[in-house]
């Protein structure tokens, strides 16, 4: 299959089948980390087929490039969270990885106390404000792999 044509099976598969379509992307920007506020319509053209871990298929990541970026720069409300220095200290104190530091920040920044859950995409977002359930992905987040989809075919 074509990559552009696997990259939309998937992301059909995921949107399908996700508890919301509203998203919190994090990404790099220089020495900041921007976030912004994109929805399910979006996810393919800001997603990369990539090698999924442990044999299981492709995967399909959240690794913007420029372009990407910039993309999301132009058709998104946005907001810088904090510096990429600001992660890396959180990571370099604590057992979390960048992206669950990013959740937390993110969840503290709406006055709301982060815990560590493993609630799956089907039944919640990560963050809810405002009445609004957001799944918060951070640079090389997986959303799902062809595993995840075979399983939950």
């Amino acid at each position: 299959m074509e990559k552009r044509a696997m990259i939309e099976k998937m992301v059909r598969f995921y949107n399908n089948r996700a508890y919301t379509h509203n998203y919190m992307l994090a990404f790099n920007m220089g020495s900041s980390v921007m976030v912004v506020f994109a929805n399910g319509d979006m996810l393919a053209n800001v997603v990369t087929l990539d090698k999924a871990s442990r044999g299981a298929g492709y995967s399909l990541r959240f690794k913007p490039t420029k372009a990407q970026k910039a993309y999301m720069m132009e058709n998104c409300k946005f907001f810088e969270l904090c510096t990429k220095a600001d992660i890396e200290n959180a990571c370099a104190t604590c057992k979390y990885n960048k992206g669950e530091i990013v959740e937390k920040f993110l969840t503290e920044r709406y006055g709301q106390t982060w815990v560590k859950d493993n609630v799956a995409f089907t039944d919640d977002g990560d963050l809810t404000v405002d009445g609004i359930a957001y799944q918060i992905k951070y640079e090389k987040a997986t959303f799902i792999n062809e595993k995840q989809m075979e399983r939950m075919a």
